[in-house]
């Protein structure tokens, strides 16, 4: 099994890639997203909105600045403080949190602006 630190690149890229498959084979049944605007809960819920995040942009480029990770406790965890420019004009300064099960699937998104 991958670590919570692998983990979490992989989403990373797959979200600046936009990549929608990837990030589905990532995710556990019950998910649940949660940011500064928004809680949903289930993968078809996160992959919905996910997928709107996507339309509304043309480029994402994400910086990874700073990366936390604990693998030995449960639920295994990890969270990047990320620099994000969207459409090559606004930046974002947001931290990511992920927890994953014992199968390594993401099972909480907790994004924070700011």
């Amino acid at each position: 099994m991958s670590t919570p630190e692998a983990q979490l690149r992989a989403y990373l890229a797959a979200y600046a890639a936009k990549d929608l498959d990837a990030i589905a084979g990532m995710l556990a049944d019950e998910v649940v997203l949660q940011d500064w605007n928004l809680r949903v809960q289930g993968r078809a819920a996160v992959l919905a909105e996910t997928q709107k995040n996507f339309d509304a942009v043309r480029t994402l480029h994400i910086e990874l600045l700073h990366l936390y990770a604990v693998a030995d406790e449960h639920p295994p965890r990890a969270a990047a403080q990320l620099r994000i420019v969207v459409d090559e004009t606004i930046e974002l300064e947001v931290v990511d949190a992920l927890h994953f099960d014992a199968q390594g699937r993401i099972t909480a998104i907790r994004a924070y602006k700011g």
